[in-house]
């Protein structure tokens, strides 16, 4: 691990009720994506990240535990715990519930019980001196390198933010519009002012390592790989029919269009009565077009490939577990967390061939290229027969892994966070 560059001594910020043990910092953790996503009833991943963070941490180390939130206008200050335990709590049991569903008053009404509970309030300087560590798990902000350095000397704190992945710089075809510039100037912010960085796994630390040596920075940087999010179903399920899985945001790095294609081809050769049905999981995105075209035009694909949104965690939980498979073509990811919730619940994956995908499912799941048509149709194919040998082989390769847990992942933080001076 890097060593720590020298710096100057930074202080804690208010006393809380009891302190932690010599060595631990005091944590303020920031709730800045979590608010601002106050209308979503579905999260993302990050969202994910943000929230087993607070309620892991609350569970953990109340003690040295305080929240904070940057405002959209740009004023920082403390979200009250009480309120933010509620919120924590209203939010969670959203994201249960089937967000299609929801009424645009539902979604307004909890909005406003966040505005007016939960709205950073000022707070003066420290009492007294002390080590506090500024926790900050989303880009949500990080281009704005000034707000930050002042929101860390009022904290007299160290920043320690969490970068999940490098895409928008390594791959900019697959970033919006001024995408690249934007996340540069957020990644300037880290490598300016963290004390220490927290990422999902070695791919994304080794993505990082060469901005923090062009930035003259020798900082730690600390592995934490995501946990899944759902806990496996009592339930069995119940769905005789062969499906697939693919989780997330309908956008070109996810390589959507290469699975169309074959699942057009599957339909041109096997008919649709034959062929598995697709099920996508998430929202559409940008840069798109050709796939929606597919997704909207495309005749062979009524019916067979089915667009899911807005799903409650149930949901999901039940549609991955039943699947034959869950699939992930990706061009480039910073985690696998799809392959991690896939693993949980016991359902086989196949995966493009990449670091970070291999480091979270290890031996596990299958990887092929994901420019590999037809290795893919050859897999999709066997995997739907009730007795594939590939998926059987899998299923016992799953017996040995386990997943990562948050309370493993936090305490491992925690631990992290002890050796910062």
């Amino acid at each position: 691990m890097n060593s720590l560059a020298p710096h100057s001594r930074v202080f804690g910020a208010a006393t809380p009720l009891c302190r932690g043990a010599p060595g631990e910092p005091d944590i303020v953790l920031d709730l800045s994506r979590l608010l601002s996503r106050v209308l979503h009833a579905t999260p993302t991943g990050v969202d994910r990240v943000e929230m087993a963070y607070a309620q892991t941490l609350l569970r953990l180390a109340p003690d040295r535990l305080r929240l904070a939130a940057i405002h959209p206008l740009g004023w920082h200050g403390r979200v009250p715990v009480t309120a933010a335990r509620a919120f924590l709590d209203t939010t969670a049991r959203r994201w249960a519930r089937d967000g299609d569903r929801e009424t645009a008053w539902a979604r307004w009404r909890h909005a406003l019980g966040a505005g007016l509970g939960l709205a950073p309030r000022p707070h003066g300087p420290p009492p007294r001196a002390d080590d506090a560590v500024y926790l900050h798990l989303s880009a949500r902000g990080l281009e704005r390198t000034a707000l930050f350095r002042a929101v860390l000397r009022r904290e007299r704190a160290r920043f320690v933010p969490f970068v999940h992945d490098l895409i928008p710089l390594q791959h900019p075809e697959y970033a919006r519009p001024g995408g690249a510039a934007l996340y540069g100037r957020k990644i300037a912010t880290v490598t300016a002012l963290a004390s220490a960085v927290l990422v999902n796994s070695q791919a994304t630390a080794e993505a990082l390592a060469p901005y923090l040596r062009a930035a003259g920075r020798r900082i730690p940087i600390h592995v934490a790989p995501l946990a899944p999010a759902f806990a496996p179903s009592q339930q069995a399920a119940t769905d005789a029919s062969p499906y697939f899985v693919m989780i997330g945001t309908l956008e070109p790095r996810k390589n959507h269009l290469l699975l169309l294609n074959v699942w057009r081809r599957l339909v041109e050769t096997h008919g649709a009565a034959a062929t598995p049905r697709l099920v996508l999981v998430g929202r559409r995105g940008w840069e798109n077009e050709n796939m929606l075209d597919m997704l909207d035009r495309c005749t062979a694909l009524r019916g067979v490939v089915i667009e899911r949104n807005g799903l409650a965690d149930p949901e999901v939980r039940d549609l991955i577990a039943g699947a034959r498979a869950v699939l992930l073509p990706s061009f480039a990811e910073g985690f696998g967390l799809p392959v991690v919730e896939a693993l949980a619940l016991g359902a086989p994956v196949i995966a493009s061939d990449l670091p970070a995908l291999r480091e979270a499912g290890g031996d596990v799941p299958e990887h092929l290229d994901p420019l590999d048509g037809l290795g893919w149709m050859r897999a999709i194919l066997d995997y739907a027969s009730p007795a594939s040998p590939r998926r059987l082989a899998q299923m016992d390769r799953m017996g040995g892994w386990r997943a990562p847990t948050w309370q493993g992942h936090v305490d491992g933080v925690l631990d992290f966070l002890a050796t910062l001076r």
